[in-house]
This record gives structure tokens, C-alpha cells and sequence, in this order.
């Protein structure tokens, strides 16, 4: 179309000629019309043709764009990785950390994040509507999901400023018999609902005050903030803890809190195996798989 002479089309392509011809006389006859009128010198392109070029220019640029779009998401350059993670840790650490040294690493990459439950990670893994999770591995998290270890947090209580137990300067199981509490409910972790029951009834804590159960730790934490009752809550609450709220360790409650990123062993998408490397990286989640 450009040269208007099948010699100089061949040259330029480097092909011979009647290469050129028969390819262009079998894509007419498979389309059906004529690309080019004859000339005694040479050839001038034809008006269905003028309009079957600017297509295919057009299919042929986006050919290409969708290869290179691939390309990048095959080299773990761009695409979209959906990341959960537990929002209590979300404030300080790891977590943060992760997310922003993934963002400047593959600034192309569509990070989509959802703050959830352990249990709801753990459940979206599996099912594959998330690529990973942050989450506290009480339980256990099944043979399908590959975990990396990432540090433990530890279980404090938090209580409206002012209460009673805030004036306590060594605070224990048994001094919070009378306390009404806010807890979690059991479905989101038997498992670690009944060690934290064992650990409160071994220290004298037999049977807590429970006035009001809440799932996540943001609702917790508004509720010991309008007095309703304390709670136990994990260690990073302190670094998004409302003024209105006081955290206290306890010194007689070791329960560990596990924190560890998971996904599917069979995901093999390429920014996911990026993120796992970035995380492995940070310089807190190497100094915890040292020891």
C-alpha cells in the first residue's frame, strides 16, 4: 500500500515477488474483494482497501499492545494482586512495609487490598478470591496454603481511660474478675478462644464478664472507648490506640499471637512470587526467621 509497486514491496519486506503476489491473491480471495487495482506500472490501492488498512493498522497496533500488556504481566511487571490482611497490624511494621516496597517496585501492578479477619484470609485463599493474606496463624491453616512466618505480637488489655485497672501497677488475670469485657466471638477462632479461656481460668480469671462480643479490633477498641466494657487486643493496637483508651500489659497472660503472610502453593502468578520475595526482604522479617 505504501510502496504502490509489488517489486519495491518485495524488496523492502525481502521476499521475492511472487511470494508477495500470491500471498496478496489469497488474502483476496479469502476476503472476498480486491485490495489493489492493476495499473500498467505498478499498483494503486483500492477503496476497500484504504478502509481494510486502516483497520488492520489498528488491530495490528493493538496485537501488539495486548502482547506487551501480557508480556509484563507474565514477567510479574504489572497486573493486579489481591493482598488481605488483618487491620489491627496494618498501622506499623510489616505489613505497611510490604505494601509500600511492593509499590515501588512494580509500580504498574493494580494492588488491591482488603482488611479482614483471619479467618475470612484464611477462607478467600483458599477459595482464590485473594492471592494472599496477612493473618495470625492460630489454627491451623490446611496443606494447600504456604505460610511465611513474619513475628508474634502479644496480648494486652485495653480500658477506658480513667477505669480502675489503669491505676493498677502490676495488672494479672485475676485482678480483672469484676471487669466487663468485650471479646471476640468464638467462631472466629475456636482454637484460640478456648487457650485464652484456659489461660484466664488457670491465672484466676474463671469465668470473664462477657457483655458484648465484636469481630474486629476497630470495633473493639470504639467500644472500650464509650465504656461499655475492657478488652484483650493484640500489642499493635498501641500504635492506633484513641486518646480515650489506655493499653496495659498483663503480666501472667503469655498468649502469643502469630503474624504470617499465607497463600496458595498452586498460585504461580508471577507478582504474586515478587510480593513473597519483597516480604521475605524487609529487614523485621529476616531478623525474625534468624532466630
Amino acid at each position: 500500500a505504501e510502496e504502490q509497486h509489488y517489486g519495491r514491496a518485495a524488496e523492502r519486506l525481502r521476499i521475492a515477488q511472487p511470494a508477495l503476489s500470491r500471498q496478496i491473491q489469497d488474502l483476496e480471495e479469502e476476503i472476498g474483494f480486491k485490495l489493489f487495482d492493476r495499473l500498467p506500472r505498478g499498483v494503486k490501492i483500492s477503496a476497500a482497501g484504504k478502509s481494510f488498512l486502516v483497520d488492520a493498522r489498528r488491530i495490528l497496533h493493538e496485537v501488539n499492545e495486548a502482547t506487551a500488556r501480557a508480556k509484563r504481566v507474565a514477567s510479574g511487571q504489572s497486573g493486579t494482586l489481591r493482598v488481605g490482611f488483618v487491620e489491627s497490624v496494618s498501622w506499623h511494621g510489616v505489613v505497611p512495609d510490604s505494601f509500600r516496597e511492593f509499590r515501588e517496585r512494580q509500580p504498574d501492578a493494580e494492588l488491591q487490598l482488603k482488611p479482614s479477619s483471619s479467618l475470612e484470609q484464611t477462607e478467600s485463599v483458599h477459595a482464590g478470591r485473594l492471592d494472599a493474606g496477612f493473618v495470625f496463624t492460630i489454627a491451623n491453616i490446611g496443606r494447600e496454603l504456604a505460610q511465611l512466618p513474619l513475628g508474634s505480637l502479644n496480648l494486652m488489655l485495653a480500658a477506658p481511660k480513667g477505669h480502675p485497672l489503669t491505676k493498677l501497677k502490676k495488672l494479672r488475670l485475676r485482678d480483672l474478675s469484676d471487669a466487663a469485657f468485650v471479646w471476640f466471638p468464638r467462631r472466629e477462632s475456636p482454637a484460640y478462644y478456648d487457650r485464652l479461656m484456659h489461660e484466664c481460668f488457670r491465672a484466676g480469671l474463671k469465668s470473664p464478664h462477657i457483655v458484648q462480643e465484636a469481630v474486629n479490633e476497630a470495633t473493639i477498641l470504639s467500644l472500650v472507648s464509650c465504656r461499655l466494657g475492657v478488652a484483650f487486643v493484640s500489642s499493635a493496637t498501641r500504635w492506633r490506640c484513641p486518646e480515650s483508651v489506655v493499653v496495659l500489659p498483663v503480666t501472667d497472660l503469655n498468649l502469643p499471637l502469630p503474624l504470617a503472610l499465607i497463600w496458595r502453593k498452586d498460585n504461580v502468578s508471577p507478582l504474586l512470587a515478587k510480593f513473597v520475595a519483597g516480604v521475605r526482604q524487609l529487614p523485621e522479617v529476616e531478623a525474625f526467621t534468624k532466630h
